[in-house]
Formats: structure tokens, C-alpha cells, sequence
């Protein structure tokens, strides 16, 4: 498994609770930030696929 899956994931879950707490608190910033970071999350995640699936068909 590629480290990028690994990271991206847990952008994604530190995005999700910055936006929840940012939702909760009326911040809008930190919701802002939150959102942000989990899409970057999802992004990094998406690469980290991408790698294993290139490595997958070398090893082939």
C-alpha cells in the first residue's frame, strides 16, 4: 500500500472533524479549512491508488 493512501486518509479524517468543529463553532474559516484539507485528503489518496495500481501491472 502506497504511503499516500495512507496520509491521504487521515487528512481526510482530520478535514471531516475541522469542519464538524468549525460547523459546531459557526467558524466559517475553520470549516473552510476543513473542507479544504479533506479534499487535499482525497486527492493524495487518489495518487497513492494510482501508484499501487502502476506497480500492480509492473508486476505482472
Amino acid at each position: 500500500m502506497d504511503k499516500n493512501r495512507i496520509d491521504g486518509a487521515a487528512k481526510q479524517v482530520k478535514g471531516t472533524i475541522k469542519e464538524a468543529i468549525g460547523k459546531v463553532t459557526g467558524d466559517r474559516a475553520t470549516q473552510a479549512e476543513g473542507v479544504a484539507e479533506k479534499t487535499a485528503g482525497k486527492v493524495q489518496e487518489n495518487v497513492g491508488k494510482a501508484a499501487d495500481a502502476v506497480k500492480d501491472k509492473l508486476k505482472k
